[in-house]
């Protein structure tokens, strides 16, 4: 419907504009823009504000308007050293960010277009030409505050109280001749032990620290996900990089090859240690650091998000006196935990239980966990033949990598004992067909492989989620069945997140599994020679979930999205 011309006469620039289109009316239009005016903010602050109009809504228009590109702020890669080239005043005052440059032009985040004395004072400061990108207004404030958090490395101000961030020396007698130099620094050591705490505080699993040409960015995992915690100059990459090889005990002064080693802090009451790995890269040394910590043993299986039969089928498995049990998945889907889980229901008083781990993530009383380190020759075949000469009940072996270990595993699980062990395959019924590969015979695979499943970690909505409509088209082909349609509810993360989810959405993460018992129509495929489709298919008419299954199952709970079950998952 056209509005009349008289209504919007007085009107001009994005206020016009959103009248014309039918989003606000010649009345909301003139009301926002004279109490804008009176309140000294910005026409669009004061509209999303009110909740008057979504701010994308805004942003299209805005862009429609002034011919100005419009970007996805959030998905916007930020340079640390481009942000600092405006004042820390100026952004905070005009709600604007500096994004990226181009020879001597500086592109602008802004979400009102005709927010021009940013633009200048932006041009007076950096003696830079500006233009303009239209954001969002809501996601650019929140992009803001989280860049001036993240990219505030002066280095000047960090908080002194670290007392609880110290070395744990489990070697005095291995004396450091290195002191570090320069790596020794007060402000580098305060920084490194302000990113250590941070990650611990977070929940973080690895923290990444990563130098390019002209930035050097600080990520940490969380719940699964990368995401970037600080930009210190990149004129500090070298000693960052030294200081953490003093602390991890590595060569300094060697920086061509990959090196390991790991870092034991005290934290609170207790310890917890990091897994450390640098790599030489194009610019500088890169360094991730894995956080082991033991408090995940403390885990039960119910906490874990297994089924009940899943569970039943665990359980049962891990009660078979002999045989073996396989859990399979990539890096960083639980697979430890799981056995874990299943080593501390089986570790009694009157049970021998022996690992061979690489490394050894979680202490175990009671349990013999044997570090495998291939620089000694401790490899997993040798800890593996060493278990078999001290009387064992329960043998666990971190991962299958090759023939020989994936042949005494199997030797030892059909000599009467219960041995478990991990493999890298995508699914349960992959791995039976990845043993064979390997050379190890059908007929043993299939005499003592009792359970395999296949895991995954699906980030948990948090409890700010919102309920989400989908097409029952879309449903169907997504996987779900007819009849559980008209009841079904779906969730997704709130985009605005609250404070226990830190704006994300999600929190924690829920686990998704295929556990997947060897029947003894299965055991006449593998011997057989049947692929993994064959398997897959039996297991299928078993009644046995794939993981696919088991994550929409998840969705069904409202446990997890379909978007993050998606993203782990194959949609076949």
């Amino acid at each position: 419907m056209a509005v009349p011309q008289a209504k919007i006469s007085n009107l001009t620039g994005l206020a016009r504009k959103l009248v014309m289109d039918g989003l606000l009316t010649p009345e909301q239009a003139e009301q926002a823009f004279d109490q804008a005016l009176k309140d000294k903010v910005p026409f669009v602050s004061y509209i999303v504000k009110q909740k008057l109009l979504e701010s994308s809504k805004i942003a299209i228009a805005a862009a429609e308007e002034f011919g100005f590109p419009l970007v996805d702020i959030e998905g916007v890669e930020l340079n640390a050293e481009i942000i600092k080239k405006v004042d820390e005043k100026i952004i905070r005052k005009h709600g604007v960010l500096p994004i990226f440059e181009r020879g001597k032009r500086l592109f602008v985040a802004l979400s009102d277009p005709v927010n021009l004395p940013a633009l200048d004072d932006i041009k007076f400061q950096t003696k830079m030409n500006t233009e303009a990108i239209i954001a969002e207004e809501d996601k650019l404030a929140k992009v803001i505050e989280r860049a001036l958090e993240v990219f505030d490395t002066s280095m000047k101000d960090l908080d002194d109280d670290l007392s609880d961030v110290d070395l744990v020396d489990d070697d005095a007698d291995k004396k450091d001749d290195d002191k570090g130099g320069e790596a020794d620094e007060a402000p580098i050591v305060k920084f490194v032990n302000k990113m250590l705490y941070d990650a611990i505080k977070m929940g973080a699993s690895d923290l990444h620290f990563e130098p390019y040409e002209k930035f050097y960015r600080v990520r940490f995992r969380v719940d699964g996900m990368l995401r970037m915690v600080a930009n210190p100059p990149v004129t500090l990459a070298r000693k960052l990089a030294a200081r953490l090889k003093v602390m991890s005990r590595l060569d300094v002064s060697e920086r061509r090859v990959p090196q390991d080693g790991r870092i034991k802090i005290k934290y609170g009451r207790g310890a917890i240690d990091f897994r450390v790995s640098t790599m030489p890269t194009l610019y500088g040394e890169k360094i991730v650091m894995r956080i082991l910590n033991s408090d995940a043993a403390s885990l039960n299986i119910d906490a874990l998000g297994y089924e009940e039969y899943q569970k039943k089928l665990y359980l049962e498995a891990l009660a078979n006196p002999y045989g073996m049990v396989l859990v399979t998945g990539p890096t960083g889907s639980g697979k430890t935990v799981s056995l874990y889980t299943g080593i501390n229901i089986l570790n009694q008083e009157h049970v021998n239980i022996s690992t061979a781990e690489d490394p050894v993530e979680i202490n175990l009383p009671g349990v013999n966990q044997v570090q495998v380190d291939e620089k000694t020759g401790m490899t997993f075949a040798k800890a593996l033949k060493a278990f078999l000469r001290q009387d064992p009940d329960i043998i666990l072996v971190g991962e299958i990598r090759d023939l020989e270990t994936g042949g005494i595993a199997i030797k030892a699980a059909s000599t009467g004992h219960m041995v478990m062990s991990t493999l890298h395959t995508n699914d349960a019924p992959q791995t039976l067909t990845r043993m064979v590969d390997m050379g190890i015979a059908p007929f043993a695979i299939a005499t003592c492989v009792n359970l395999i499943m296949a895991q995954r970690l699906c980030r948990r909505l948090c409890t700010c989620k919102i309920e989400q409509e989908v097409p029952k088209n879309i449903l169907l082909s997504e996987g779900f069945k007819e009849e559980d349609i008209s009841a079904l509810k779906l969730y997704a993360r709130n985009p605005q997140g609250c404070e226990r989810c830190t704006n994300l959405g999600y929190k924690g993460r829920v686990g998704i599994y295929q556990v997947m018992p060897i029947s003894e129509e299965m055991k006449r495929l593998i011997m057989t020679g049947s692929n993994a489709i064959g398997i897959a298919d039996q297991a299928a008419k078993e009644g046995i979930p794939d993981l696919r299954k088991s994550g929409l199952k998840k969705v069904q709970d409202g446990l997890t999205s379909l978007e993050e079950v998606n993203r782990v998952t194959n949609k076949e």
